[in-house]
């Protein structure tokens, strides 16, 4: 036996490959070097070649850019105090097609909403075919943080703001409202909507395949908040004016009321108010009269108020010295196929006594002995038939006619003030003229850093006369309820008739006063009206002018305003 043998070792070769085996050798191992190929290949196309897009729709299912938004700015007051406010919230909203299936995780999603497992189902077959819908929105953090905690696949948390108003109904119809988007549907909220809005950020965040963000990435673009508004309203007039015609309208059984107080130097409107109103807070009931503005948006015919303006148009002709005396006998006159009167036979009146006993028989005569239409171009020229330039959306512009051929009976309406619509603001703008010697402020709803000097439209001298003869017709022997004490009042009083279908109503009215005080340096200047009054009297004198002296006088005391009468007081209190 052999060495090799001897230990086992076989000196054996393997048999030589037939051809059909190494046929089957090539071809495996020219596959197996065919897939280290292609997977090679497939490597460098993934990791150099199209790396870039590749890891763009990697991140295209994990990075997000989500909205910053944007804090709406706030409304403030003359004095810095808050009108309406936005506060933080969430909206929950979710992917139908990513909720889960389980009528159990469904139970408990549903009741904390507070729905039923039913309406909860019935709203997401609704939307199964689609990827979002809102569960709820604008809860506070602590409503909706139970519904978040229960990080139910699909349901997702987004940061809103909400508007708040703190006074509620006492600005609603000034200030508007916001929808559920923030965004302004009324008032001051939509007139100045781009400008309290703001601009929306952008962060990038990375989120898990169900959509749950797993942290912030970085800021993109800052939120940009929306710029603050300060009116002139003054918050504490505003109160006080509107307790004072609530009072008013539920003590007159009234239909309505407006208020509008403007501040005599700048034109600037210190206090605006209407009854009724709505609580913008919660909007659940609302009365539809009270989301108008009828202080701006509104008009109607005026009566006896317009009386000092057409009276100062008639003075500037220099046809009717201030001695003129008119004599109204018997109380009536007819003008082509109407009749005018008075409340009473008032015989001769000086043109002070024309406005103190509020004749319209005097107006009448005064107006009918002119050859041209100077009442009305004196309307306009005071800013009736035009819109006051606030802003305010939907302002009135009024009316007043100008026919080609003026009938007696026109000129005469208009003089004391019937054939022509106005609004309370119009009103209030006007009477500007005869506080500053003849120059017509425009109002203005913003706090005025530079306030305008304003156009003259009447002569000084006769709108110092005019100022003096409504100074007479505020007294113990005129309209004494709206005389302030301590305080000198220029005023005017006026009834209207409200028009219906069949023309002039028999029974129905609006209540008016316009007061400036005090004369010898006026402050403010303020419109009243009450619509409609039932309970009783409907007389402006008697219904708007108490009004006036309360809110007047507590408006003199609240700015700080001396009085300029103090030796009436005092007469006053020793008669008391």
């Amino acid at each position: 036996m052999s060495t090799g043998q001897s230990r086992g070792v076989s000196t054996r070769r393997p048999p030589p490959m037939t051809p059909m085996g190494r046929a089957r050798y090539v071809v495996m191992m020219s596959l197996i070097l065919i897939g280290l190929g292609l997977l090679a290949g497939r490597i460098v196309d993934l990791h150099v070649i199209n790396r870039t897009f590749l890891q763009g729709q990697g991140d295209a299912r994990t990075l997000r850019t989500d909205p910053i938004p944007a804090h709406r700015g706030m409304i403030t007051d003359r004095n810095g105090e808050p009108l309406a406010i936005s506060t933080p919230v969430m909206t929950l909203w979710a992917n139908p097609q990513q909720l889960p299936e389980d009528n159990i995780q469904r139970l408990m999603l549903a009741k904390a909403l507070g729905t039923d497992l039913d309406s909860l189902n019935e709203r997401v077959a609704g939307y199964s075919d689609k990827e979002f819908m809102y569960l709820s929105r604008r809860l506070t953090p602590a409503e909706a943080q139970p519904i978040v905690d229960l990080r139910m696949p699909g349901v997702y948390a987004r940061e809103e703001y909400k508007r708040y108003y703190p006074t509620g109904e006492v600005t609603a119809q000034l200030l508007g409202v916001t929808n559920v988007d923030d965004a302004g549907q009324e008032g001051l909220e939509l007139a100045y909507n781009s400008y309290l809005s703001g601009e929306p950020g952008k962060r990038r965040v990375l989120k898990d395949r169900r959509g749950r963000l797993v942290r912030d990435l970085e800021v993109l673009q800052e939120a940009q908040p929306g710029g603050d508004l300060t009116l002139s309203i003054d918050q504490r007039l505003q109160y006080m004016a509107y307790r004072e015609l609530k009072v008013a309208m539920d003590e007159n059984d009234a239909d309505g009321a407006s208020l509008v107080m403007l501040d005599a130097r700048t034109g600037e409107v210190l206090a605006m108010v209407n009854q009724p109103s709505y609580n913008p807070n919660n909007r659940a009931g609302l009365d539809p009269r009270g989301l108008r503005n009828q202080a701006i948006v509104d008009v109607f015919e005026p009566g006896s108020v317009m009386k000092p303006l057409a009276m100062s148009a008639l003075l500037e002709t220099g046809k009717f010295p201030l001695d003129t005396v008119v004599d109204t006998s018997p109380g009536w006159m007819r003008i082509d196929r109407y009749t005018i009167r008075d409340v009473s036979n008032n015989g001769k009146l000086t043109l002070a006594g024309i406005l103190r006993k509020s004749s319209n028989i005097g107006m009448s005569k005064l107006t009918l002995q002119l050859d041209e239409p100077v009442v009305p171009d004196k309307y306009r020229s005071l800013g009736f038939g035009q819109a006051p330039g606030t802003g305010f959306p939907g302002e009135a512009t009024g009316n007043v006619p100008s026919p080609r051929v003026w009938s007696s009976s026109q000129w005469a309406a208009l003089s004391y003030g019937y054939g022509l619509s106005v609004s309370p603001l119009q009103l209030a703008s006007a009477y500007t003229a005869i506080a500053n010697h003849g120059k017509r402020l425009p109002p203005s709803l913003l706090r005025l850093n530079s306030p305008s000097e304003g156009e003259q439209v009447i002569r000084s001298d006769v709108a110092d006369d005019m100022l003096h003869m409504m100074d007479e017709v505020v007294s113990p022997q005129g309209i004494r309820r709206a005389v302030v004490p301590g305080y000198s009042v220029a005023g005017k009083s006026g009834t209207a008739r409200k028009t219906g279908a069949g023309g002039y109503q028999k029974s129905s009215y609006r209540s008016l006063f316009v007061g400036i005080t005090p004369v010898s340096d006026p402050r403010i200047i303020t419109v009243v009206m009450i619509d409609n009054p039932k309970a009783g009297a409907y007389y402006g004198g008697a219904i708007a002018a108490p009004v006036f002296a309360r809110i007047a006088g507590n408006a003199l005391r609240i700015l700080d305003v001396p009085p300029d009468r103090l030796d009436e007081m005092a007469e006053q209190d020793s008669k008391k």
